[in-house]
């Protein structure tokens, strides 16, 4: 066993400012050349070497500061532990919070092969071997090179932020790494059908408390068909899934690309996908890495865009996304200005044909006594696959329910026995008579049915006791230039609409001969 401490300054070995987040790189930390008892094969005898580096990061610190670890040959596991000071704060003032992960030697360029892992404030330590690894970890070859910790300093207090970062490697055969289970993507599902998921989940891999088994088994008490694995800032995630699937289950793999000025859920991407989240919306890099979800297959979907934590409002515009969470776990008046900061997109696509952003919902749960599938998206798809589920999500084919208990059945009728459904345009001419309709079932009693257009809302009907009711509604497309449905509990504040049940994505109106 060998120690030693180690401190850091703040001079700066380099400022990278790269059209991505600055990041502070720090000088290296050192070990042996070899470890104890190397041949000249490189076969190592055993044994740990540890290194302790402390500082303190002022405020207005870069997003990322890397400390360079030199690790030399023959290390079988590499282990980071690290603490930092937490002083009292005046109330309105940020305190400190520091996140961590690491990139291997192969380097911590935007978007490069070197990730390895992250886990942002979950947790204090965490290794890293060929055949395991601390979730939120990939697990393989500690190879010699250059590593580097990223320590990502999210808040700053006035006095800065002190800490220490323990690092310990130990020697010895590296082991196999074994090659990852990722989940099938097609289940039996029930053909042509709308199917019940939950996008935005958390686990141990990041920073969630569930297992992925505890998932699975809260997503079929749910209800649900479909989960994706949307951890913050890894793919870890991937591959922990095994023998949790089945014919009733699919599981899309994902992450919850958690940058610092919004968060965005990449849905169903190819499992093994890590997308880069070092960048602010100044970087102008949100394109491009958008571009890397849809060519890894998967949607993009900026999560929460209203929330008020601290850089999770989004920053990025609309214009690269998929579709839209506008509905976040428990009703909140977040998700009430995120449904009215959507719905004003609907007019400039309703006319001019162009493409719109549907929404969706998700639990983002995370612990107990968090709710999996509270909301959730349901989707009409040919088929409980990942192609099938992703096209009716990307089409807009779905609407968003408080649980499995609530189904709705939206639509828009007009002459010669034309019809749309959600997510769909109802091509009559303006002055065409249409008919809208909306069949519930499952709403808790006290709950109203509501038809909102472009004017707002313009028809709004008390449902029976049971919960189970129809809604007719009559209009025009020169009157209504979109239709969708919303299902809301009482109102407890004068003025305001009540909780959420559910709500659709549009039907849109018009346009016959375009």
């Amino acid at each position: 066993m060998c120690n030693d401490h180690t401190e850091h300054a703040m001079g700066r070995r380099g400022l990278l400012v790269t059209g991505a987040a600055a990041a502070l790189t720090l000088g290296s930390v050192s070990f042996a050349n070899a470890a104890p008892g190397t041949g000249s094969d490189g076969s190592a005898s055993g044994g740990t070497e540890t290194r302790t580096v402390s500082g303190t990061l002022p405020p207005g610190s870069p997003d990322f500061v890397h400390l360079p670890v030199d690790v030399p040959r023959g290390v079988r596991e590499i282990r980071v532990a690290y603490t930092y000071q937490r002083p009292t704060v005046p109330a309105g003032t940020q305190g400190n919070a520091l996140d961590i992960g690491i990139f291997d030697e192969r380097g911590t360029a935007l978007g490069g092969e070197g990730f390895r892992g992250w886990s942002g404030g979950a947790r204090t330590e965490f290794f890293i071997r060929a055949d395991e690894a601390t979730p939120g970890y990939l697990p393989g070859p500690v190879r010699s090179g250059k590593w580097h910790i990223a320590l990502g300093p999210y808040t700053v207090a006035p006095e800065g932020l002190a800490y220490e970062v323990t690092i310990t490697l130990t020697y010895g055969e590296p082991g196999r790494t074994v090659r990852p289970v990722h989940p099938p993507e097609r289940a039996k599902g029930r053909g042509r059908a709308w199917y019940r998921g939950d996008c935005h989940l958390h686990s141990v891999h990041s920073d969630g408390r569930r297992t992925p088994a505890e998932i699975a088994a809260g997503a079929r008490a749910a209800g649900l068909d479909f989960i994706n694995s949307s951890e913050h800032n890894t793919s870890s995630g991937h591959a922990a899934w095994e023998g949790l699937w089945g014919d009733d289950l699919l599981i899309l793999t994902g992450e919850e690309i958690t940058t610092r000025n919004g968060h965005v859920v990449a849905i169903g991407m190819d499992a093994g996908t890590f997308v880069d989240w070092r960048y602010r919306a100044r970087d102008n890099r949100f394109g491009h890495y958008a571009r890397e979800v849809r060519r890894a297959g998967g949607l993009v979907v900026p999560a929460h865009p209203h929330a008020t934590c601290i850089g999770c409002n989004w920053k990025f515009g609309f214009g690269d996304a998929d579709a839209v969470e506008v509905w976040n776990g428990p009703f909140t008046p977040e998700d009430e200005v995120a449904l009215a900061s959507w719905d004003n997109t609907l007019v400039s696509s309703a006319r001019s044909g162009r493409p719109w952003t549907p929404a969706m919902g998700s639990s983002d749960a995370h612990r107990d006594p968090d709710p999996i599938g509270t909301p959730q998206t349901v989707v009409l798809a040919d088929e409980l696959s990942r192609e099938a589920i992703l096209a009716g999500i990307r089409a807009g084919r779905s609407y968003i329910a408080e649980s499995s208990a609530v189904s709705l059945t939206f639509g828009a009728s007009g002459g010669r026995g034309r019809h749309a459904g959600i997510g769909e345009r109802l091509r009559v001419k303006d002055d065409d008579p249409v008919t809208v309709r909306l069949e519930v079932t499952g709403a808790p009693a006290g709950s109203s049915a509501r038809i909102v257009t472009d004017q707002g809302t313009l028809h709004t009907a008390e449902l029976p006791a049971s919960g189970t009711g129809t809604v007719e509604w009559r209009t025009t497309a020169e009157y209504a230039t979109y239709v969708r449905a919303e299902v809301r509990r009482p109102s407890t504040l004068p003025g305001l609409p009540g909780n959420f049940v559910a709500l659709t994505n549009p039907v849109f109106l018009g346009g016959e001969g375009a």
